[in-house]
């Protein structure tokens, strides 16, 4: 049940949701499957299973956002104001939310109203890397399912907030949490694991959604076995990669990190699950010579049993801490007169990659960031990098006193050219509009050793503006030739994610806390509203009532303030917050 005290009872909740619409059929495979072609709802994190973050509606327009106005506000409220990186979903006329600290809400979302909520009750001893943050929730039959910063998955009834099922994803005494959304395929619940940086080992496990039972679990470092579940059964699945450190020297793929700690798409076309992997542990790469699979690395799962169908090295023996997670975005176009079926992704390390989606084939690759040093592009064949041996930081075993290596300036910095922040693509214009940063970092390498729930890093940074005037760059990008079409230049970091619309508009938000919109063929700002508080979430719009709605969560946090060395101190000044922000036209535009 639901762990706050409310002043309404649970009879006016429920009557609440009943009048929003939410006491109706829950969420099916169809729904989810469909959530890219229908404008009523968002029942998927990335408004489609294949993540493209793009809406059909056009009520919302170049023309007409000028007028577009609050609708309602929601308040997080508490003492719990972190960073908010949620993507609201909406169903049947009800919202669903996550906060900081593991805590969901349903919203009445045509009047704002708080019809429930739940906060997960964590233990004194979480350590999540990267602030307290949860990315959203899914949905599915009656449930709203997620994962929580102790490594649990959780699921709620959507109209009454009580918890139908809990299951134990991971130990967080050894350093595991969940920050992302799941994912829903076929029925199953689908989710990864955060904690590389505590040497945790990296999988994706699967369960059933109705009953959390596990289904299968595909480790994401080479060495480590699979299971499936049969009758009830846990069987032997394989092991990952092969044999146990192929790529990894010594015992170190026993604690190789490759946390696939962002969450995963899905094409049914091919009927693959993508997801990418973190960084190696520990940082310091001279301490594990070799590839270390599957770490920094795009893979292609069966969602039937988890077997790793292909993979995609973004950036082998990684020793800047680039990862390979963010998001695999599913896409079609025509070259030569035939239908390719690529994936593309922006990775940390400042290219942008454009891949065969059935078969991880490489089809081109380019920087999407203005400053790269430690590669000085990449093999056009298959896309591997060619190092730039000098700006791999030095051996600690090969200074004087053995405690700390030479110092390098690395770009992008470890926080990457792009982040968690998620792209969009656009169906209209055949662009990825994508939020990147501008920085660098002083790297150097130290000796460590692994510690169950330790900090297992064995490098030191700080991170640095490379410019005075920018950090962040919104990009729009042609997948097909690598121009950059148009820029926009941010004073702070961009850290929230973007939704592009058949209206011709592109919306993000700033640190600086406006939300706003630009025009997708040429950048132009034509719509802005300061929500008070940075905006590090994702936008959405839909369709209720004959008018189109957009929502974001405003509320300043994420890595950036924690990790941001001199960068930090730009954004030192900006307030934290925690509030629902919900737009729509006047009546006068709404569908007759």
């Amino acid at each position: 049940m639901p762990t706050k005290t409310h002043m309404k009872s649970l009879a006016l909740s429920m009557m609440l949701a009943f009048s929003a619409g939410s006491a109706t059929a829950g969420v099916t495979d169809k729904d989810i499957l469909d959530d890219h072609k229908t404008n009523d709802d968002v029942v998927t994190n990335g408004l489609g299973l294949q993540a493209q973050r793009f809406s059909t509606l056009d009520r919302i327009n170049k023309e007409t956002v000028d007028d577009m106005r609050v609708a309602w506000a929601f308040s997080l409220g508490g003492e719990k104001q972190k960073g908010q990186e949620t993507q609201p979903m909406i169903k049947d006329g009800v919202m669903y939310i996550t906060g900081s600290y593991s805590r969901v809400w349903a919203v009445d979302a045509r009047t704002g109203e708080e019809l429930w909520q739940y906060d997960a009750r964590l233990p004194d001893g979480i350590m999540p890397c990267c602030d307290v943050i949860n990315r959203g929730v899914a949905l599915y039959d009656d449930l709203v399912i997620f994962g929580t910063l102790d490594a649990k998955l959780v699921a709620l009834n959507k109209d009454t907030g009580k918890t139908v099922w809990k299951k134990t994803v991971e130990s967080y005494k050894a350093g595991y949490s969940i920050t992302a959304a799941p994912i829903v395929v076929d029925g199953k619940v689908i989710t990864g694991v955060s904690g590389g940086e505590f040497g945790i080992v990296g999988a994706v496990r699967a369960y059933d959604a109705k009953t959390g039972n596990p289904v299968w679990e595909r480790p994401t470092v080479e060495g480590h076995m699979g299971y499936v579940w049969k009758e009830g059964k846990k069987i032997e699945a394989g092991i990952s990669g092969g044999a146990p450190g192929k790529t990894w020297p010594a015992d170190l793929w026993k604690h190789g990190g490759a946390a696939p700690w962002l969450g995963g798409t899905y094409d049914p076309e091919t009927n693959l699950l993508f997801f990418g992997t973190g960084n190696p542990a520990p940082w310091n790469s001279h301490l594990r010579p070799g590839d270390n699979y599957f770490s920094s690395s795009r893979l292609a799962i069966n969602p039937d049993n988890g077997e790793i169908v292909w993979h995609f090295q973004t950036t082998p023996h990684d020793g800047w801490d680039y990862d390979g997670v963010n998001e695999v975005v599913s896409f079609n176009y025509r070259e030569n007169g035939k239908t390719v079926r690529a994936a593309a992704t922006a990775d940390r390390n400042g290219f942008f990659y454009v891949l065969n989606r059935e078969n991880g084939d490489f089809i081109r690759g380019f920087p999407f960031v203005d400053k790269i040093t430690w590669a000085t592009g990449l093999d056009e064949k298959t896309g591997r990098p060619i190092y730039v041996e000098d700006n791999r930081p030095g051996n600690p075993a090969a200074s004087e006193d053995g405690k700390q290596g030479s110092t390098v300036v690395a770009a992008p910095a470890f926080l990457g050219g792009k982040n968690w922040m998620p792209m969009a693509y656009s169906q209209k214009t055949g662009l990825f509009y994508v939020p990147s940063n501008e920085w660098e970092m002083d790297i150097w390498n130290q000796p460590t050793s692994y510690k169950k729930g330790a900090a297992y890093l064995g490098a030191g940074f700080t991170i640095k503006s490379i410019n005075e005037d920018y950090i962040g760059v919104l990009r729009a990008i042609d997948p097909k030739t690598g121009e950059v079409v148009w820029r926009h230049n941010n004073f702070a970091p961009l850290w929230g994610g973007v939704l592009a619309t058949a209206g011709g508009l592109v919306f993000t938000g700033n640190p600086e806390g406006h939300l706003m919109a630009f025009d997708d063929k040429t950048g132009e700002v034509v719509w802005e509203f300061q929500t008070g508080s940075g905006i590090v979430g994702s936008p959405v719009t839909w369709e209720m009532d004959g008018e189109q709605y957009l929502t974001v969560i405003s509320g300043w946090g994420g890595a950036v303030p924690l990790w941001g060395g001199e960068v930090a101190k730009r954004v030192k000044h900006l307030n934290q917050g925690g509030t629902v922000w919900t737009f729509k036209l006047p009546q006068k535009y709404a569908m007759n």
